[in-house]
């Protein structure tokens, strides 16, 4: 049966991309409760590089952190950038997080030092600037060209420091990867002409 299509209104865009992050990101302080409740066992979920027993941890990663001061760090950017990417619409903002997620959790397994441990939701902080900085422009839409010079003139320079190499305790190669695939991921899942983001499904 077929039947007309209702699209949604800007507010209801908007409370809705806002309760989700509200959500994603109060479940990583949850997780950091249990972690450090445990005794920081969730610190396993995070990927060792280059071990095959490691690659169930992918995803997992994405979502604990090494502390509260780890998770405090990535909070805002995450609440910012995911509300706004999520505005374009949740069926593709789901798509644009599970390729950058995916992406950098393999990256950092195959590229990360040896020894090291790696997680933390900052891969998917730099996929979102990369989608957000590089959407609009690829996709000709005016406003998110606006957005995404924006969102470059408040985070850019903290993304360029989180790129360079030698930090101490820093995954530079999981900022770089997670940057990259949020590019990517602007020209896999750009909007096609008369598809607007206000379609409910």
């Amino acid at each position: 049966m077929s039947g007309t299509v209702r699209q949604w209104s800007r507010g209801e865009r908007a409370r809705t991309a806002a309760v989700v992050m509200v959500a994603w990101v109060a479940l990583l302080w949850l997780l950091e409760v249990v972690d450090a409740a445990s005794g920081h066992r969730l610190d396993a979920f995070g990927v060792r590089p280059r071990t095959s027993g490691e690659l169930v941890d992918v995803v997992p990663s994405a979502f604990v952190h090494f502390g509260f001061g780890h998770v405090a760090s990535n909070s805002v950017p995450l609440l910012v950038l995911g509300f706004l990417a999520a505005l374009g619409g949740l069926r593709r903002f789901a798509a644009v997080c599970a390729l950058i997620i995916v992406c950098d959790g393999l990256g950092v397994w195959l590229i990360a030092p040896a020894g090291t441990n790696t997680a933390g939701a900052s891969g998917v902080v730099f996929g979102l600037f990369g989608f957000l900085v590089c959407s609009g422009f690829v996709e000709r839409r005016p406003l998110g060209v606006v957005v995404g010079v924006l969102v470059a003139a408040v985070w850019g320079g903290s993304v360029l420091a989180g790129i360079a190499p030698g930090q101490s305790g820093v995954s530079w190669q999981g900022h770089l990867i997670g940057l990259l695939a949020g590019v990517a991921s602007a020209f896999l899942f750009r909007r096609r002409p008369g598809r607007g983001p206000g379609t409910a499904v």
